[in-house]
This record gives C-alpha cells, structure tokens and sequence, in this order.
C-alpha cells in the first residue's frame, strides 16, 4: 500500500472528476475503516476495523468494482450526512450520459470520505 496523501476536499473533488486512480480510492476508503497493511506480517491488521467490517470484508474490498461492498459503505454514511456532496461542495452529480457504476461508486467514495471528514470535525 502507498503513502497516502491527507484527506482533503481538493482530492475529494479530484475523485469526483476521475483525476485519481481507483485503486488511490479505495486506499483512501480503506484508511479511513481502519484497514493497515502489516509488512511485517504481509497481511492486513484489522485492529482498527469495526467488527461489521471485519466480519463480511477481512481484506479490504474494491469499492469500485463491488456494489455489494459500496452499499454496505452507502449504509453506512449517517442520515445527516447523506448530502454532503452537494452541501459542502455544491456537487449535483453527473450528468445521465456520465451515468455508469463507475463513476456512482467513485462519489459514493467521495460522500464517505465527507462524511469521514466531518465526523472527525475537519469540516466546517
């Protein structure tokens, strides 16, 4: 795994605008719940992993590629931060030719790493 860069909401916008690669997405989500590569061990700790996440995803999962995987991060975003996409930085989503899973997984991405912001109070 790389060196991952700060979350900011100029990457959030970057994964918006697939100027990152999935692979840089799912790193970022998978920071965020917690997944640590151990080189030590050549496996992944999940010390710092929910036990819900640990339980249907004991290695991290591709957001990109599976929607099972990208519901259950949808599922877990809170209520009140289901918007943040468009409250915190005006996003409207895509246009209907711009509509492919891809792209929809990429921002519900892009919602939980808000939504991660947030709850860390590193959003205003």
């Amino acid at each position: 795994m790389m060196q991952l860069q700060p979350i900011t909401l100029e990457i959030i916008w970057s994964i918006l605008r697939d100027e990152v690669t999935d692979e840089q997405v799912n790193e970022l989500v998978w920071q965020t719940l917690g997944y640590q590569w151990d080189e030590n061990n050549q496996a992944w700790d999940l010390s710092h992993v929910s036990p819900e996440w640990q339980e249907n995803y004991p290695e991290p999962p591709n957001f990109i590629e599976s929607r099972p995987a990208t519901v259950k991060l949808t599922r877990s975003i809170p209520v009140e931060n289901k918007q943040l996409l468009k409250e915190q930085l005006g996003f409207e989503g895509y246009t209907i030719s711009e509509l492919k899973p891809r792209l929809t997984r990429r921002a519900t991405a892009a919602n939980w790493l808000l939504s991660y912001l947030k709850d860390q109070g590193k959003l205003d």
